[in-house]
């Protein structure tokens, strides 16, 4: 793989990439970088695709802008056009999980003239809310929803980057398959669920004693690395832009995704925690017409590449040749 930083018409952007053929895209989520994807991307390159993953704008070695409002979906998804046009590429797949699922689905909605089909990993495409999702998520006088705990810098963002080991052993921990199962109710501890207002997120996480084999020390220490210079403030700002998003969205809201797509999200994933997920799970078709397969991949949690990267990839090129 070759790891390089290329200047785009957006922003400067880091990236790895192998082989060569028909391009496809890897967007990473949070607390990820463009590693998150490396077993797919030797899969990919492999069996004739060109693989490419950025650290999205806000981490690792790409350019991260220094106020809140440019980490909006239109901003995310502009910087995969505009390195589209710097890798002198006209179309691509492209593949998202999390936030980058998120990302994904909006490429594919904006632009299928760029995109030709769309993976999304953990995060399914969802309808546009009746009000801003500040006024959906949950919150009392002893705790709030993650996305809201999240928009206070001199809160989660000081919490973090205290330890930032602890911070991602804590945070990847917690949300894997090895935590335990996912159901509305489940009291096993989720880092993407309420938060205390006075002791914070990671207090209330297990910290492992080891980390999950899938996760060998070097490409952990690696992650941690990357996260020590970025710091977590560019990718908390796509948090902060929920609400900007949802109003921005406006521009597309009620329009379908016409392109090919495929869904996969882990059994264990903390999303599923979430009520009326499986619901908007279901009711995908309606949003994505031609939706070729909707999986679950049996005892894996919210990082799926990287839980069951032969599973992954055997589905991301099994789609490909359909598409």
């Amino acid at each position: 793989m070759k790891d390089t930083v290329i200047s785009t018409a957006t922003i400067r952007m880091s990236i790895i990439e192998a082989g060569k053929g028909p391009l496809v895209l890897l967007c990473h989520g949070f607390p990820e970088t463009k590693y998150a994807w490396r077993h797919q991307i030797e899969a990919l390159a492999r069996v004739g695709y060109r693989a490419v993953a950025p650290d999205m704008r806000g981490y690792g070695k790409s350019e991260s802008p220094e106020r809140a409002d440019q980490y909006t979906v239109f901003h995310a998804v502009g910087d995969l056009v505009a390195l589209l046009d710097a890798l002198g590429e006209r179309q691509a797949v492209v593949v998202g999980h999390d936030w980058g699922a998120t990302i994904a689905w909006q490429a594919a909605l904006m632009r299928p003239d760029r995109f030709r089909a769309v993976v999304a990993l953990s995060v399914p495409m969802m309808g546009q809310p009746p009000v801003p999702p500040s006024q959906i998520f949950p919150q009392d006088d002893s705790s709030l929803f993650y996305t809201l705990y999240f928009q206070d810098p001199n809160e989660a963002e000081a919490e973090f980057g205290r330890d930032v080991a602890l911070t991602l052993r804590k945070l990847i921990f917690a949300a894997s398959g090895e935590a335990g199962p996912r159901l509305p109710g489940d009291s096993t501890p989720n880092p993407f669920g309420m938060v205390s207002r006075s002791t914070g997120l990671l207090k209330s996480l297990p910290e492992p004693a080891t980390l999950p084999d899938w996760l060998p020390a070097l490409d952990f220490d690696r992650l941690v690395k990357d996260f020590e210079v970025s710091g977590f403030r560019g990718g908390l700002n796509y948090y902060r832009n929920l609400d900007r998003n949802w109003e921005l969205q406006h521009l597309t809201a009620g329009l379908p995704i016409t392109i090919p797509a495929l869904f996969m999200i882990g059994e264990r994933d903390t999303g599923l925690s979430v009520p009326g997920m499986n619901q908007i799970i279901a009711a995908m078709p309606t949003l994505v017409p031609d939706l070729r397969g909707s999986h679950v991949i049996p005892d894996a949690g919210h990082w799926l590449q990287q839980e069951r990267p032969n599973e992954v990839s055997g589905a991301i090129l099994s789609f490909l040749e359909c598409v």
